[in-house]
């Protein structure tokens, strides 16, 4: 789904993140979330990152705290419904756009 803003003419249409709470406008991976987590879900999933919690897998992931634990904050991504098989596929997968010869 586009970005909210997007198509209602540039109004902005302010919701919260579903992983961290910050402010969000726009739905990304199938769920609303801010540009900080929606970043950090699309570079987890490029690099097929593996985390590790130091604690008991159950650390806090709001806006003050989103960055301190990636294992748990990957976790709420997908527990909030957050889906890999939305991502962009990598720039090598896209096609090429044919040069037209000067």
């Amino acid at each position: 789904m586009p970005c909210l803003q997007a198509q209602y003419g540039g109004s902005l249409l302010e919701g919260q993140c579903a992983v961290c709470g910050d402010n969000a406008s726009c739905q990304h991976y199938g769920v609303r979330t801010c540009e900080g987590c929606k970043g950090f879900f699309k570079r987890t999933v490029q690099k097929n990152a593996k985390y590790v919690c130091l604690a008991n897998k159950d650390c806090p992931v709001d806006k003050r705290r989103r960055n301190r634990c990636q294992f748990c904050r990957f976790q709420k991504c997908l527990g909030v419904g957050m889906v890999k098989e939305g991502h962009s596929r990598p720039r090598s997968l896209l096609p090429l756009r044919p040069t037209i010869p000067p």
